[in-house]
């Protein structure tokens, strides 16, 4: 096990959560059918796919492209859909 990698990941991808759509939308949903367990066992269980499906897809993207392109490309993304909210657009 890679701890500071481990921890490294841990961090941005709390960061990165606190007060997003997801969090505000488990939120809701909690407010409204006060299904504690069942909300947050879904909610886990969606993240953690999705972050599977993250690391099988990065895994195998860094078969054909060099990681340093693919952190450019991610940057951009990630910069792109920044200007977009900024604008309102999304």
């Amino acid at each position: 096990m890679e701890w500071k990698i481990f921890w490294t990941a841990f961090a941005t991808l709390f960061l990165a959560e606190i007060g997003d759509k997801t969090q505000l939308a488990v939120i809701a949903m909690t407010a409204k059918t006060k299904a504690l367990v069942s909300i947050f066992l879904g909610a886990s269980l969606a993240l953690v796919v999705v972050t599977l499906l993250g690391v099988v897809v990065g895994g195998f993207i860094t078969e054909y492209i060099p990681t340093e392109w693919l952190q450019r490309v991610v940057a951009v993304i990630f910069i792109a859909v920044g200007v977009l909210m900024l604008f309102g657009k999304l």
